[in-house]
């Protein structure tokens, strides 16, 4: 039986890293799990004036240089294809109060588009993606640690249906996909580290009374 953890504080060493301004929230979980939602959730509940959504996708290593047909053939649920350290260096910019210009991706060329975004700083920051876990350099910078527990059969067609209708693929090339790289990645570098979190939410977005949970403790944070 699942069970959401909320914890009743947040430990110390972990509040704010020297920036009593703002706090960062990693949002955990297998591809289709559901996090995603979560966030937006969170995000919703408090208003984007106080909450900045960031994902871990938008960080993909450009692959521009290499011919598109290997591009297909790339790992993308293996911790090198994340370019974190941009990642990094753009959070501790976020936490010190000045904005930066976020790449935006493409997932039918699998480059990064010419266009960035400008992103400024909020109060809370939320860092969804299925990796966040994976390097200790982003989990020693959050302050709340979340990870999204949903069964593995809904995941996938939570993918399939994603994949399909959002980045151009065919049902063959997602199944076979899913056997020789997600699965296989979720399970070395994904569902590990959920030992990690603060709080497990199982049944995903879906789960309201888990993310009221944690909206709760997310405001009360804001009010402390």
């Amino acid at each position: 039986m699942h069970e959401t953890k909320i914890p009743s504080a947040v430990p110390a060493e972990r509040l704010n890293h020297g920036n009593e301004d703002s706090y960062l929230i990693g949002i955990c979980g297998g591809s289709g799990s559901g996090k995603t939602l979560v966030a937006r959730s969170v995000e919703s509940a408090l208003g984007p004036e106080n909450v900045l959504l960031i994902e871990q996708d938008s960080y993909y290593r450009d692959l521009s240089a290499m011919p598109l047909e290997d591009r297909h053939t790339v790992n993308f649920d293996h911790p090198s294809a994340f370019d974190n350290e941009l990642l990094i260096a753009h959070l501790h910019t976020l936490l010190a109060g000045q904005a930066v210009r976020m790449p935006e991706y493409d997932y039918v060329h699998h480059t990064r588009s010419n266009t960035y975004r400008e992103i400024q700083p909020r109060t809370v920051i939320l860092l969804d993606g299925i990796l966040v876990f994976e390097d200790h350099r982003l989990r020693d910078l959050m302050d709340i640690r979340v990870y999204v527990d949903t069964d593995a059969d809904i995941r996938l067609a939570r993918r399939i249906r994603r994949d399909i209708s959002e980045r151009g693929r065919v049902l063959e090339a997602v199944l076979e996909q899913y056997e020789t790289q997600v699965r296989p990645m979720h399970e070395q570098f994904v569902e590990p580290f959920k030992r990690f979190a603060d709080i497990i939410i199982p049944q995903g977005g879906m789960n309201t009374v888990a993310v009221d949970m944690l909206v709760t403790k997310v405001r009360s944070l804001l009010k402390n």
